[in-house]
């Protein structure tokens, strides 16, 4: 009760803002970030635009990677026309596609510029069934496969940079507080609605799932980057209710009622941004790694988003489905991957 009551007042937490807070608000004492160039998946709309927008008034060199290239062209217009000496690279990258991820960080790397800044906020909510070209259900592929893969790929030139420069790369996984909703067994659920074994397609539970990924990837990574001695960190956002253009291929009266309903619930668009730009810029989260925020404040996982076995499985069943040249083929029943890899099978 106290929880919600400080949440739709906007009281501020420890670290001085809440829910009511803007990205603007939470990046006043970021500093000039002329040094840093930033990633950010998702900006052609919604929460992922309005990071791009705060970070470039900030000083911050973009990439924006996008399926559509026009629609990332007119998120640099739209920000260039605010904050006209920002450099900002627009750059095709379909994050359903393994393929796609490899050869963005292909091109990019030719660019030969450092990455201190990754923000993976891309989001998609598939509400009918459909699978990857890789083999993966859509949702999962989009929002965390291909986010895990382009992490993979990032992560020398950004631990290179951080220790060129000795400012510390951060990363930030845009996740969903729904990731609470999913339970079971991650691995085995992605494997039925992977081959399509269920009666019934869940959108939301397979939404759920792979933000519970997200929370799992960042917990695991964290670990794996302390023990690099990497300067690195990774955190786990919660943005809030706010609505964007995931809901794009549900429009419609249904859509529009269950928004006016929970209307006193949901954030604005520059409210929702904040708590990534706040674990993205704040001075206060330097060598901070492995946290869950939501309203720009430190906040608790679920049990399962905790387990520390849970987020090692995942992260061993996502080296196999991003392997190069490889199909993955699930086990429902076994909770196994069978995966064929040129002229080797793994099991």
């Amino acid at each position: 009760m106290f929880e919600s009551l400080k949440y739709l007042t906007g009281s501020a937490g420890a670290s001085g803002y809440g829910s009511k807070s803007t990205g603007e608000q939470v990046t006043e004492n970021c500093g000039d970030l002329h040094s840093i160039t930033a990633i950010i998946t998702g900006a052609t709309s919604g929460i992922g635009a309005e990071t791009a927008r705060v970070l470039a008034k900030r000083g911050a060199r973009l990439v924006l990677p996008a399926r559509s290239l026009k629609a990332a062209e007119d998120a640099k217009a739209r920000i260039i026309s605010e904050n006209p000496d920002t450099e900002i690279i627009v750059m095709g990258l379909d994050l359903s596609s393994l393929n796609s991820v490899r050869n963005f960080v292909s091109e990019f790397e030719s660019f030969d510029l450092p990455l201190n800044l990754l923000i993976n906020n891309a989001g998609k909510f598939a509400h009918e069934h459909a699978i990857s070209e890789d083999g993966i259900e859509m949702t999962f592929a989009t929002n965390f496969l291909g986010h895990f893969l382009l992490t993979k790929l990032l992560l020398k030139k950004m631990i290179e940079t951080a220790k060129t420069t000795g400012i510390q790369g951060r990363i930030v996984n845009v996740s969903s507080s729904i990731y609470n909703w999913f339970s079971g067994d991650p691995i085995r659920y992605l494997g039925q609605i992977s081959r399509n074994k269920l009666r019934d397609f869940d959108p939301t539970r397979a939404y759920a799932l792979s933000k519970l990924a997200n929370v799992l990837h960042t917990k695991e990574l964290a670990q794996r980057l302390k023990q690099m001695e990497a300067n690195v960190t990774v955190n786990c956002v919660h943005p809030g209710v706010v609505r964007t253009r995931l809901t794009r291929e549900r429009e419609g009266i249904v859509t529009d009622m269950a928004f006016f309903l929970t209307s006193k619930l949901l954030k604005t668009i520059p409210q929702a941004a904040a708590t990534t730009c706040y674990v993205a810029t704040h001075p206060r989260l330097v060598n901070v790694t492995g946290k869950y925020f939501s309203d720009c404040n430190e906040a608790s996982t679920s049990k399962l988003g905790s387990n520390s076995t849970e987020a090692a499985r995942l992260w061993t069943a996502s080296e196999i489905m991003v392997s190069r040249g490889s199909k993955a083929v699930f086990d429902p029943l076994t909770s196994t991957l069978d995966y064929d890899i040129s002229i080797k099978q793994f099991k």
